[in-house]
């Protein structure tokens, strides 16, 4: 019997949502996509449940976009399903969500925890928006959401090298809430998510609520914009190379196109 790729548990108050594909370094293809939206779903639609952590099995966080889905078919319903990648980038929330990292959170798997309200990292992790490198954008969030987080200067160096920062560089930009030991990221997780669960849960939705409400004014009308680059971007010869150069272990060669 195949396992879940994504795996729903509670603790009282307390949802966990676990990526569960380690042998694929949880990379998203459309299971796990529509996996995540159904726990994001049932999160929604439960009283009794307040906060969720969501977090990675295995050795990393999550890679990005599962490579094999593009093969597949599976572009559409990764990318551009209601709730944006994997149904969370986009989707309308109104409780926290708390991102516990570990090993890393590359490309499309940043973009996951950049959607989150907070980040808690474990020491030694490696965060990353290398979707130029391939040809890429990072339209999933990350071009549109990382400015937002951090200074615009940082997030324009981070974004337009495609390099790699850790989990001090990201503490010290203000990026996460919280740090962890190696191994400890989810029980910090779900520590901080027990500490707002206590809290009044009227009052948090409202705080919650009205924490995003620049971001999201900001970035609403932004989003048909986002989803046009992404889709021309993807059809254009350099993503096609980018790819090639990728699987093929070789230096890109950029056309412009």
């Amino acid at each position: 019997m195949t396992e879940a790729a994504v795996l729903f548990d509670t603790d009282g108050p307390v949802a966990r949502i676990t990526l569960n594909r380690p042998a694929r370094r949880n990379a998203i293809d459309g299971a796990a996509a529509a996996g995540l939206t159904d726990a994001l779903a049932r999160f929604e639609a439960d009283p009794d449940l307040r906060v969720a952590v969501l977090c990675g099995a295995g050795p990393v966080f999550c890679a990005g976009m599962d490579l094999a889905a593009f093969g597949a078919g599976q572009v559409e319903e990764v990318l551009f399903g209601p709730g944006g990648f994997a149904g969370l980038t986009e989707a309308r929330r109104t409780k926290p969500l708390i991102a516990a990292v570990h090993g890393a959170a590359l490309a499309g798997g940043f973009e996951l925890a950049l959607a989150c309200d907070m980040i808690v990292a474990e020491e030694g992790c490696r965060f990353g928006l290398p979707e130029v490198i391939r040809g890429l954008v990072a339209g999933a969030g990350g071009a549109l959401r990382l400015a937002t987080v951090i200074p615009p200067a940082r997030a324009r160096e981070i974004l337009l090298t495609g390099r790699m920062i850790d989990t001090a560089e990201a503490w010290d930009l203000g990026l996460i809430a919280r740090r962890a030991a190696p191994g400890a990221g989810v029980e910090t997780a779900l520590d901080l998510a027990r500490e707002i669960a206590a809290n009044a849960p009227l009052a948090v939705a409202e705080t919650l609520r009205l924490s995003r409400a620049t971001e999201a004014a900001q970035m609403a009308p932004l989003w048909p914009e986002n989803a046009r680059t992404l889709r021309a971007i993807m059809a254009s010869e350099d993503a096609q190379e980018g790819a090639r150069a990728f699987l093929e272990r070789r230096a890109p060669q950029w056309q412009g196109r």
